[in-house]
């Protein structure tokens, strides 16, 4: 039987008191920026900070008292197997989490800490997944699967019910995909209760899986991401059959979009978001005229970003918004070279905030030195300025830059 709205009522029926209720507000900032009205719900301010406790505690619910005594396995990057580990205990089901070998140290850490067992397997996730239905066989272990499972689906699905709930005219859903449970829990309940509410799905260029399957293509994806909750090699069989039923569509944005979303939901929301929770906005940043005037319903799916990708993140943004200039200079190999360096950026009010002397590498003279300097600057013009003084004192001038979307994104910014 398929998922239906039923399911998903049932599913918000058994998950009251067990998850929370999180707030879906509206961004004043954010509109103004992407040119809809976008409405962000923060499902990072679940306890495990994702949306898949909804999936997987809805799950374990169903559980007969035989399968509960028996215990469950799962396999995840993340997310769910945090989601299972938590719910599992405390529903005192005993729980076991494959993860493969290059899930971040953080979400191996936070799993653990939820009093499940957890055994690093596989270079991939299909390779994790084989592991686990192996073992799950083996030892008579239920699997929980993270999202080709219609209790998961239904699960997820209640995080649109309270949505609408809550802003029932709104016009389209921007939901990532990496398995499809949440975009095809949002479409079986967007189709019940809004039937002319649009559900995009959102996906990094570099796992396309779900718009190649709905153009008929052969699913060629992989590549590193930092959106790796949504870096699946396929969809799942289950929601993809209800995604094309309710005529979803999916958008492709690239990795440096989305880094930039995980920065602007920081700086404009003062909240975390990991590479697939920032997948929405950064679809409404690259495809504006797709969603410009509407009314727009986000959702922050998850936030367990490793702390040094963020900051990664955060330092990239910087440049790319010209806040950070990355300048290598040639000058004479003499005394006092390096302090007219400083001096000017200076005077020009640019604050150095690191600084590479280099006399054997990328010098390109004995009598040289190569100069490389991490500047804060106000904005990109300033930024030119001081280039242009250096430049003007005669210093060949090298500026660096972050690699950006082949898009040009909006020209507004928070």
């Amino acid at each position: 039987m398929p998922v239906t709205i039923d399911d998903i009522h049932a599913a918000a029926e058994r998950l009251a008191g067990r998850i929370s209720r999180t707030p879906f507000l509206r961004s004043e900032t954010l509109s103004q920026i992407t040119g809809a009205e976008v409405w962000v719900k923060l499902e990072n301010l679940q306890f495990t900070a994702s949306f898949k406790e909804r999936g997987a505690a809805n799950r374990l619910l169903h559980l007969t008292p035989e399968e509960r005594q028996a215990g469950v396995i799962a396999m995840s990057a993340g997310n769910h197997a945090q989601a299972v580990a938590y719910h599992a205990k405390r529903l005192g089901i005993a729980a076991t989490i494959v993860m493969p070998r290059f899930t971040p140290f953080v979400k191996v850490k936070r799993t653990r800490y939820h009093g499940a067992t957890v055994i690093l397997e596989g270079d991939s996730l299909a390779e994790a997944a084989a592991f686990a239905h192996d073992l799950a066989k083996r030892d008579g272990l239920v699997f929980v699967h993270p999202y080709d499972d219609d209790a998961v689906i239904a699960g997820q699905g209640t995080v649109v019910l309270e949505m609408l709930a809550e802003v029932p005219d709104l016009d389209a859903l921007a939901i990532p995909v990496g398995g499809g449970g949440l975009a095809a829990g949002a479409a079986v309940a967007a189709r019940a209760l809004r039937p002319g509410l649009e559900v995009v799905g959102v996906e990094v260029e570099t796992y396309p899986a779900a718009a190649q399957r709905l153009a008929g293509q052969p699913v060629k994806v992989g590549g590193p991401t930092v959106a790796e909750g949504i870096a699946v090699r396929d969809v799942g069989d289950r929601p993809m059959d209800i995604l094309k039923q309710n005529g979803c569509d999916v958008v492709l944005v690239p990795e440096a979009v989305i880094e930039r979303a995980i920065a602007m939901l920081i700086e404009v929301e003062k909240t975390v978001a990991e590479g697939a929770g920032a997948a929405g906005l950064a679809a409404l940043l690259f495809h504006p005229e797709r969603f410009r005037g509407k009314r727009v319903g986000l959702i922050v799916s998850g936030g367990n970003i490793d702390t040094r990708t963020l900051a990664n993140v955060l330092m990239r943004g910087f440049a790319r918004d010209g806040r950070l200039l990355n300048l290598d200079i040639d000058v004479a190999d003499q005394p006092g070279a390096l302090a007219q360096v400083a001096r000017i950026v200076a005077e020009c009010g640019g604050n150095i905030i690191d600084v590479q002397h280099q006399r054997l590498f990328g010098a390109f003279s004995v009598k040289s030195a190569e100069v490389a300097l991490l500047i804060e600057v106000e904005d990109e013009g300033h930024g030119d300025r001081i280039t242009e003084a250096l430049r003007g004192a005669g210093l060949p001038v090298r500026k660096a830059v972050v690699a950006e979307a082949a898009q040009p994104l909006s020209s507004a910014r928070p």
